[in-house]
């Protein structure tokens, strides 16, 4: 049997759409957006639109939502997504063999659709090679045969200008957090901070965790690091016995302790936790769970004194570097270092610092992430941060988008081509079509 990405790939391709697919109880399922490829914990696909035709098959209705694919049904229940409130929005289960029926963790019972798709063997073993890059968008750009060939048509001077675009981005986000935080820098910091804490697969709720807990209340209670941890993990809404439950790395006396302490808290506050099933664990190193980095977040608010001032006056790299250094639980250099790249660094931009902040970006290593090591694989040299951070816009910006008529190394590329066809049409003759 053919692994499992091979169905994702059939499926993100839409190599399946000249083949009638239906549900297992008979309706007809016509897939009007395959939706996005998710690599993150979660449903595999976000963002898809059907038209589901109603069993009497006289009418039908559109739905959006995610789907999950697997080999067989009976993956559901092996990978737990039955009790796992992230996967209750799943509008359709695509599988090659449906075993049994699958239900939510609210008990509804989820639609599936055996996937039909070219059945030819030789066909589907020439597909698998394409399957294992999925996702590759740079692999499949039209400059990338051009780039293997001549690197440098990213030049240093293309590359300080994505860099500058990218720090002015993040410049936008920081005053749009200043106006939310009535222009008090170090609530938006510490907003932001919570943001990289969570890295690109929590961000968000950790984000939400910080803006539902201001800053102020946590100040309260700086000297007593079992408080900090109670609030920022009950805040989290990991904490509540009922998420506890599903979680065994979280049962334990420890944390019933802090569960007591963070009821306490949250009626003395008036506070409202975030919804637990927010957070993802799957595909994630240990270091990296939720409930290990609001530890060390904790950690780090009562270790640190006046953080924010102190990174902002640090006038070396290395003096930032040991503002982040927690005793009380260390964190690793990477992740003091993306949170550097992706924060501290930002607001000393935002503050008019823009020398600094480039000079910082280019005295740290460069990140280590899939988006670099396509670009490293296409020949490009990074050598530090300020070089990451180019590439990496570059790539979120205009590769990903497709705006390849704003890019400049696009435009290297196809004007020469261009123009040699205006000179074929006679009299150098270039007006667009």
């Amino acid at each position: 049997m053919f692994p499992e990405i091979l169905i994702h790939y059939i499926w993100q391709q839409g190599l399946f759409l000249p083949y009638r697919q239906s549900t297992t109880d008979g309706r007809t399922v016509e897939v009007l957006h395959v939706g996005q490829h998710n690599r993150d914990a979660g449903p595999d696909f976000t963002n898809v639109r059907l038209r589901l035709s109603n069993p009497d098959g006289k009418q039908s209705i559109e739905i959006a939502g995610n789907i999950e694919i697997h080999l067989k049904s009976s993956d559901w229940y092996r990978h737990h997504h039955d009790t796992d409130a992230a996967y209750d929005n799943i509008i359709l289960h695509v599988v090659r063999e449906a075993d049994e029926e699958v239900r939510n963790s609210c008990g509804q019972l989820i639609p599936q659709c055996v996937l039909q798709y070219p059945a030819d063997q030789d066909y589907l073993k020439g597909l698998m090679g394409q399957a294992g890059h999925m996702d590759s968008t740079l692999e499949h750009s039209p400059c990338t045969q051009r780039l293997l060939r001549e690197p440098e048509l990213i030049t240093l001077g293309w590359k300080e200008t994505l860099l500058r675009h990218r720090l002015r981005c993040k410049s936008q986000s920081i005053g749009r957090l200043l106006t939310i935080t009535k222009g008090s820098w170090d609530d938006a910091f510490y907003i932001s901070m919570a943001h990289s804490f969570g890295f690109h697969t929590n961000g968000i709720p950790f984000e939400m965790v910080a803006i539902q807990t201001p800053l102020k209340i946590l100040l309260k209670h700086k000297s007593n690091l079992f408080q900090l941890t109670a609030l920022l993990m009950g805040q989290a809404g990991i904490l509540d016995p009922s998420y506890r439950y599903t979680r065994p790395r979280l049962r334990s006396e420890e944390y019933e302790r802090l569960w007591k302490e963070y009821t306490f808290l949250r009626h003395k506050y008036t506070l409202t936790p975030i919804d637990g099933n927010l957070w993802k664990y799957a595909r994630m190193r240990p270091q990296n769970f939720p409930d290990v980095r609001l530890r060390q977040f904790a950690a780090l608010l009562y270790d640190s004194e006046f953080l924010f001032s102190r990174l902002m006056q640090s006038e070396t790299m290395r003096q930032m570097e040991a503002c982040m250094q927690v005793e009380t639980l260390p964190m690793g250099i990477d992740a003091i270092r993306s949170i550097l790249i992706n924060t501290a660094i930002p607001y000393l931009y935002a503050r008019g610092k823009e020398q600094e902040a480039i000079q910082r970006l280019s005295e740290l290593p460069a990140e280590k992430n899939t988006i670099i090591r396509q670009w490293q694989m296409m020949g490009q040299k990074v050598s530090n941060a300020a070089d990451s951070q180019a590439l990496i816009h570059l790539y979120t910006v205009y590769c990903q988008s497709e705006q390849c008529m704003n890019c400049e190394v696009a435009y290297q590329i196809f004007l020469p081509d261009f123009l040699a066809k205006g000179d074929e049409r006679g009299n150098g003759d270039t007006e667009m079509l």
